[in-house]
């Protein structure tokens, strides 16, 4: 019994050697280096993704499609300038500043390497042009002159970032730059990447920079070519944004839309060549094959106005607008339904836009959205003074 034993433990620690070496093996890509990039794909992932991490989102909803180890933290690379520019973006989109604004070139912004514009000290160049050679070549000088223009300093501007990125919800990143060259405590996740990328989509004015293959600045002295292939090489290509560090791997933050769909793709940890665009490519085209966007099938007699007890009106009518569409499986189209959820009465004062009930769209017992209907107009209570002006008025019109 105890040679069995013997034997039994020899065996077992042989193979743990075995297993081990391996590994190493596979570790230092001297032999075959696919065996490392599948370790990161789980063998019942639907998607083909040699890298590190990833997710794919739908714009309109922001929903979770794909998702793979997507909150573990990593160093982002030039894919923080997603934040940078959604920054920027809200800054002129609320008229702060303008896209012809003179941005006046610091020493510090100067001073980064990395892929740069080569802006030198004292130079002036425009929010639009700073804009495009960030999004389109990366460059880190024109991430730093656009946060400075924008806070005062880039650490000021690195504090909104972070700011930003609480209030969105990226409770797993924390900013130290505003370009991703690596530092140390800059990172965040797949996940909270793909919730700055949507937020970033939604202003549609980016698209005009991410959706760019080659242009130039400096009155053509500067040529520009967008780090993202797949805007060339992927016909349904909206950006977004590449990053490439040491640290980092290769990423890309993927954007695309396709039969109104609008979906990115984040892949992270990339370590051959394409990795992250052939990841990114997949991801989406994954997400094309089996979602879409449907008109959900509301009853419209059923939206009719909601009776107000005490007030100087006797309805109210819900507010005008369309059903927006909703996301849905592939194949469960004919499983959707609706059903109105509304008040019979509400008592005044009513505001308007108070919530007066909701749809509820659901697919195959499952609740895929709620849509609020809300108030169209105000009511007020009637007390008894409003009561006596109201019967003034009846009466004058006899």
């Amino acid at each position: 019994m105890r040679m069995s034993a013997r034997w039994i433990a020899v065996l077992t620690a042989l193979m743990f050697v075995l297993c081990s070496m391996s590994m190493v093996a596979g570790a230092d890509g001297s032999s075959e280096p696919e065996v490392k990039q599948t370790e990161a794909v789980a063998s019942e992932q639907p998607v083909e993704i040699h890298a590190k991490s990833a997710v794919l989102m739908e714009v309109s909803t922001g929903k979770v499609l794909y998702e793979m180890n997507s909150h573990e933290k990593r160093a982002p690379a030039s894919i923080t300038k997603v934040m940078t520019a959604l920054l920027t973006m809200e800054a002129v989109e609320s008229g702060r500043i303008s896209l012809d604004d003179m941005v006046l070139v610091s020493e510090h912004a100067q001073s980064l390497g990395g892929t740069t514009i080569f802006l030198e000290a004292g130079e002036q160049m425009s929010v639009n042009d700073m804009l495009k050679g960030m999004m389109v070549n990366s460059a880190n000088d024109a991430a730093v002159a656009l946060g400075e223009y924008i806070a005062g300093s880039e650490e000021a501007f690195v504090a909104m970032m972070n700011q930003r990125a609480q209030e969105l919800g990226m409770t797993d990143t924390h900013f130290v730059n505003c370009h991703g060259l690596d530092a140390e405590g800059h990172e965040t996740t797949a996940h909270d990447i793909g919730i700055m990328s949507v937020e970033l989509l939604r202003h549609e004015k980016i698209m005009d920079y991410t959706t760019i293959w080659t242009d130039s600045l400096r009155d053509g002295a500067t040529g520009l070519a967008n780090t993202n292939r797949l805007i060339r090489f992927y016909e349904y290509a909206t950006g977004l944004k590449t990053g490439t560090t040491n640290n980092a791997g290769r990423c890309v933050s993927a954007s695309a839309r396709k039969d109104g769909l609008h979906l990115v793709a984040v892949v992270l940890g990339g370590e051959q060549k394409n990795d992250q665009f052939n990841g990114a490519r997949n991801l989406l085209e994954w997400g094309f094959a089996n979602y879409a966007l449907v008109e959900p099938p509301v009853q419209q007699e059923l939206l009719k106005p909601v009776k107000v007890l005490h007030g100087v009106e006797a309805q109210v009518e819900l507010e005008n607008g369309s059903v927006e569409k909703v996301l849905l499986e592939k194949g469960k189209e004919s499983q959707i339904q609706c059903a109105v959820d509304l008040a019979e009465d509400v008592e005044a004062p009513v505001e308007k836009g108070q919530v007066l009930g909701k749809i509820v769209i659901t697919a195959d017992g499952e609740t895929i959205a709620e849509i609020p209907l809300k108030a169209a107009e105000g009511v007020e209570k009637l007390s008894f003074g409003k009561a006596f002006e109201l019967l003034i008025q009846e009466m004058l019109r006899l």
